[in-house]
């Protein structure tokens, strides 16, 4: 009984953990719904290839995942958003699925401020999460992750 017990609360533990590492929404789906998005914003890497065209209004998206809020260089922020970085927000995927359905509410809450705006007004109602989940795979984690596969198999050959 006591090894039950033990399984248990290793699980218990455990999901929360493995449902973090995981994304939340699905990256195709979120390619097709980006395009609502590119009327404001760009997905363009700092060697300047360009992953999606779009207008210059918002931010360039690239990276954004894993980054502070309000720092994207050449982009001039609402305050709200840049105290909000400042107060430690780290855009992840939840968050920034969060901020689409609501900017403005969402940094209102964020900073317990019930003036606080956002220069965003667009919503998106449903399908934050899948855009999110497709920003995600263009941060640095995501590109270390889809680079280290090919070390590995190259690895790998010289062994052989």
């Amino acid at each position: 009984m006591k090894h039950i017990y033990s399984a248990l609360l290793a699980t218990v533990i455990a999901v929360p953990a493995l449902a973090d590492s995981h994304s939340m929404g699905d990256a195709d789906a979120g390619e097709k719904q980006f395009g609502k998005c590119k009327a404001c914003h760009m997905i363009v890497d700092d060697a300047g290839e360009t992953f999606q065209r779009g207008g210059k209004v918002g931010p360039n998206l690239y990276g954004i995942i894993g980054k502070q809020a309000g720092t994207v260089e050449d982009y001039r922020y609402g305050d709200d958003l840049v105290a909000a970085g400042e107060a430690g927000l780290v855009w992840d995927e939840a968050n920034m699925a969060e901020y689409l359905q609501n900017p403005t509410d969402f940094l209102r809450t964020t900073l317990d401020d019930k003036k606080a705006r956002s220069k965003m007004s667009f919503r998106m109602r449903k399908g934050g999460e899948d855009v999110a989940a497709y920003l995600a795979t263009f941060s640095p984690e995501a590109e270390a992750a889809a680079d280290a596969p090919m070390a590995d198999d190259a690895e790998a050959e010289k062994t052989e």
